[in-house]
């Protein structure tokens, strides 16, 4: 893999060696790729990317994207042109939580900004920083598909709808007191209204 392909990261095939999906999830993998005919695994390359962004630390490494791309049997370049597309995958190290405000139209009239600025106080962070203690990533995001409910966060498979500062409150106190990293994989995800 070349630094073409991820832009300045650097591979390095002794870490790549060192990769491999645990068992349950390369069950989970298999089981999505089966869902496709012989010669188009890379169909199942984004919830592949999930499944390995979960299972590597929350972000996927040149690494990382190097060990799909021989799973689903494409080339490197193409797991990484799908993960530098789309918000949901990170390219380097982020916190356990990654906080995505919406700001798209609905949220942005409801207030987004203003939780944004509250969420960066209260952090001590600013959009695109982490934590110093690795628990918080803030980020922000294009629509999320919660207009009606706006403004609202995704942090991991759960959303939280009509934020107030006091929900916000809530939700940073629940998430530092499980101290757990939330990915979009969770099954125990909520929906708060």
């Amino acid at each position: 893999m070349s630094a073409e392909v991820h832009g300045t990261q650097k591979f390095d095939a002794t870490k790549r060696t060192q990769i491999v999906f645990s068992a349950s999830a390369m069950a989970l993998v298999q089981k999505l790729i089966s869902n496709y005919p012989k010669g188009k695994e890379k169909s199942a390359l984004i919830p592949v990317l999930h499944i390995a962004q979960a299972e590597f630390g929350g972000w996927l490494s040149p690494e990382v994207m190097d060990y799909v791309a021989s799973v689903l049997q494409i080339k490197p370049v193409e797991v990484f042109e799908v993960a530098s597309f789309y918000t949901m995958f990170h390219l380097k190290p982020v916190g356990k939580c990654v906080l995505e405000v919406c700001q798209t139209s609905s949220c942005w009239l409801n207030g987004a900004e203003d939780i944004v600025h509250y969420i960066e106080k209260k952090l001590g962070i600013k959009v695109g920083e982490t934590t110093p203690d690795g628990m918080f990533t803030l980020k922000v995001a294009e629509c999320l598909g919660s207009c009606g409910t706006a403004p609202m966060l995704q942090c991991g498979a759960s959303y939280h709808e009509n934020l107030t500062y006091t929900k916000v409150d809530q939700i940073l106190e629940q998430y530092a007191s499980e101290g757990r990293p939330r990915y979009y994989t969770d099954l125990d995800y909520t929906n708060t209204l």
